[in-house]
Parts: C-alpha cells; sequence; structure tokens
C-alpha cells in the first residue's frame, strides 16, 4: 500500500516539473537540465509537446479586482478596470495522451498569464493539491533517485518506501488532488508563498487559491475509470460556448511563524483569506495545440507589488520551465 500510495506522490511531483535525477546525468549536467531529462526517461520525449502537464487545453477570459486586494497590494493588476487573462488547463504527468480521469494525471493545473495595462504580463501557475511533497529541489531529486531504485524486484524496505518513512509529507500530498467532473469545477491552490506589498511598503506573505463560484465537485476513483479519456478536455470548451466560467481568487494570508519557505506545510484553515477578484473563463481558443506550444508561464513572472518570498522550489520551477521551454521550441 506504501508503494502503491508513493508512486503517486512521485507522479505529483514530476507533474509540477521540480529539480531531480532518476537517471545518471551528463558531468556538469544542471539541475534543471537533470529535471526534463527525468521527465523524458520517465514519460517519453514527445517533440514541441511540453515535459510535464504534457496535455492541456488553452482558454480566455477576464479577472476584475476586487476593493480589498488594492488595499493590500500596489499591484496595478488590482488598481483598475478588468484585464484580459489567457489561462491553461492541464493534465498531470509528461504523457500528451493520458486518460484525464487516470489517478496519474492528478493534479490537475491551472495557468494565467495577466495581460496588464501597461503592456507587460504576470503569470500565475497553481494546482489541486493542497501542499507539496517535499520543499526543497535537493529532496525531491533523492525522491526520484529513490524511485529510480525501488523496482518490483527491489527488496523491501525499498529506497522508496525508506524514503517515504523520513519524509511523510511526501505521501500524504498525493491524497489532496482528486478529478474533477470538469476543469471548471475544481479548486486551484497555490502551494508556494509569495509577498504582497502595498503603497506604504508593508509586506504581507501569502498563496493563492482559486475557488469555483458553481463549487468544486470531483469523482471517486471508480468514477473517474467509467470516463472517457479525454472528458475534460472535451467539456470545457462546449461548457464556456453555454456560459463562463467563474472562480473567486482568494489569498490566504499568512500570520507570524507561519512557514513561507516549506511547500508541504500548509497553513491552517482558520488564517485570513481576502477575495482579490473574480475569475472569468470565457472561451477556449481555436487551435489550442497550436496556441499552448508559445506559452510560456514562470512563476517568478510578476508585477511591482507582489514579489517571490524565500520559497526555494519557486526557482527550481523556473529554471525546469525553461529548459524544457527552450528544448520544445527547437
Amino acid at each position: 500500500m506504501m508503494q502503491r500510495t508513493f508512486v503517486r506522490a512521485l507522479a505529483i511531483g514530476l507533474a509540477l516539473g521540480l529539480p531531480g535525477a532518476a537517471h545518471a546525468q551528463p558531468d556538469g549536467a544542471t539541475t534543471a537540465e537533470q529535471t526534463v531529462d527525468a521527465m523524458n526517461a520517465l514519460f517519453g520525449k514527445h517533440s514541441g509537446i511540453r515535459a510535464n502537464h504534457a496535455k492541456g487545453v488553452v482558454a480566455e477570459g477576464s479577472f476584475t479586482p476586487s476593493p480589498e486586494a488594492g488595499k493590500l497590494s500596489k499591484a496595478s493588476l488590482f488598481a483598475g478596470a478588468a484585464v484580459p487573462v489567457t489561462i491553461r488547463f492541464s493534465d498531470a504527468t509528461g504523457v500528451p495522451t493520458i486518460p484525464d480521469g487516470s489517478v496519474k494525471a492528478n493534479p490537475h493545473g491551472m495557468a494565467l498569464k495577466f495581460k496588464l495595462a501597461d503592456g507587460s504580463e504576470m503569470d500565475v501557475v497553481v494546482n489541486a493539491l493542497k501542499f507539496f511533497p517535499v520543499a526543497t529541489g535537493e529532496e525531491f531529486r533523492d525522491l526520484l533517485v529513490a524511485a529510480s531504485k525501488s523496482g518490483p524486484d527491489a527488496p523491501h524496505p525499498t529506497p522508496l518506501e525508506q524514503f517515504g518513512q523520513s519524509h511523510p509529507a511526501a505521501a500524504a500530498a498525493g491524497g489532496t488532488a482528486k478529478t474533477p467532473t470538469s476543469f471548471a469545477r475544481q479548486t486551484y491552490n497555490g502551494v508556494n508563498a509569495f509577498v504582497f506589498v502595498d503603497k506604504d511598503g508593508k509586506r504581507q506573505p501569502f498563496r493563492y487559491r482559486f475557488v469555483p463560484a458553481q463549487g468544486e465537485e470531483v469523482l471517486s476513483e471508480a468514477e473517474a475509470k467509467t470516463k472517457a479519456p479525454n472528458y475534460l478536455v472535451d467539456e470545457i470548451g462546449p461548457r464556456l460556448a453555454r456560459e463562463p466560467a467563474t472562480f473567486r481568487v482568494l489569498a490566504q494570508l499568512a500570520e507570524p511563524g507561519d512557514p513561507t519557505n516549506d511547500a508541504t506545510k500548509p497553513w491552517p484553515d482558520a488564517r485570513r483569506t481576502v477575495d482579490l477578484g473574480t475569475l472569468t473563463v470565457t472561451k477556449t481558443v481555436p487551435d489550442s495545440a497550436s496556441a499552448e506550444k508559445a506559452l510560456l508561464f514562470m512563476p517568478n513572472a510578476l508585477t511591482d507589488g507582489i514579489e517571490v518570498s524565500d520559497d526555494p522550489l519557486i526557482d527550481a520551477r523556473v529554471q525546469a520551465y525553461a529548459v524544457s521551454f527552450g528544448r520544445r521550441t527547437q
């Protein structure tokens, strides 16, 4: 049971593109290069396709800020009228044909590119996990190595089981992501902390949460197995053609002592959440496969008034995403 749970946790980590080295790497390879090589080794190389979150669909919409958002941050995103947003919903793993209802397709992701009034852009990357399996890129590398040494013939306790004993969050993280009935009926969380800066320079750490206005609606594993392989990708376009999908964009605010550098530790549910505004998703793009090839979402692509925290996974993800983008656009 531990092995099955841990394999799920491993798949989740891989899908988020954190540093790791499941196989021997050339001397001098960067951690980010090792990450993408590990993705390709586990999921195969697919020309022009992302090494992780390979299967997805691109949509368009807008974000309308709330009055409360402008009190927390001086960001222009919260100061004016609605701005356009490009959204990509996705399945986990680097397998572009993975069934949408597969357990390994969790956590489903949502990446957003906000088109700000001054012509600049801001990115947000969230997923259905409530917290991450490990806290650092080095720990994730160790998880990958342990998994690569824990095949069906490995003696027990396997390296993966031993890793789990010393990293309890790794196995627990997998159980926090469920399969939705629709990309529009999933709650997406920011596992990494960021920092608001207001007009007076006051700093407030926070984590994002995108909550569907219609409420989250998830399937059991048995129900998910009965769904068509592309049910999520095929459903979202017609749904949006009937009516827009809306999400409440929330910020969970940290209190003194809450860790901002450890994505394995969720803050208490009792922490204050602030309504930042409304994300309205209006339509899918005509040629999603073509549109997504040009899209690169970077967690550190921010704007004045929002800054990265001391979470080391932010930079780890940025570096891996850049390598993946470079290779798939060659």
